[in-house]
């Protein structure tokens, strides 16, 4: 992500109590102290101060030998992008979705709103540009979803996802849009051009 001068979420890895103290204090409270190779969120929580870093440290380290210290960015708004890529490297994005609740309750428990309600049209075609520019530095042929962090009061932002996969994200794309993303991905997989590949839906390119 560097290397396009994108940016992600500050975060450090660590491995014990002492490293997370230590990391929180570069990194500047509030953070979010969450579990490595987790799913679902498990193991995680928000720390104000080093006391509820200790607590929520010492029981994520239960799960995992590894614990990420990020640095919260709660409240901002929380965005993804439905992107695909064929082999002639053409790309379109296909959808845009916007949490209703922004960052700081996990997105499985969030609804999701598509298209974005509250995106100005810069902040749109800002976001679309990234997501674009991600899809064709990684090189992905298929389905990618991107998920930002937005900051609510200005247009900085952060990428603080990217699956190069279908996702839970892209059923609900594809339910929204009416564009059937596991379809059109196994065609890209194929070699298929994107202006090849034909709406199973619509029955048009």
């Amino acid at each position: 992500i560097n290397e396009i001068n994108e940016q992600v979420a500050p975060s450090e890895a660590v491995y014990s109590l002492q490293e997370a103290i230590d990391a929180a204090e570069r990194l500047e409270y509030p953070v979010m102290a969450r579990a490595a190779f987790s799913l679902g969120g498990l193991g995680s929580g928000f720390a104000k101060n080093q006391e509820e870093l200790k607590n929520i440290a010492q029981q994520a380290l239960a799960h995992s030998n590894q614990l990420i210290i990020d640095k919260s960015l709660k409240g901002w708004k929380e965005v993804e992008y439905e992107v695909v890529r064929d082999a002639y490297d053409n790309c379109i994005t296909v959808c845009n979705m916007e949490n209703l609740d922004p960052l700081g309750i996990h997105t499985g428990e969030s609804i999701v709103v598509a298209p974005s309600q509250t995106l100005s049209n810069k902040e749109y075609n800002m976001l679309r540009t990234t997501a674009i520019k991600v899809i064709r530095h990684f090189g992905v042929v298929g389905e990618c979803n991107i998920q930002y962090a937005l900051n609510p009061f200005s247009e900085q932002y952060y990428i603080i996802e990217v699956n190069a996969r279908l996702s839970r994200s892209s059923a609900l794309a594809s339910k929204a849009t009416g564009y059937p993303l596991a379809y059109v991905a196994a065609k890209l997989a194929l070699g298929i051009s994107l202006p090849e590949i034909k709406n199973s839906v619509t029955g048009v390119t």
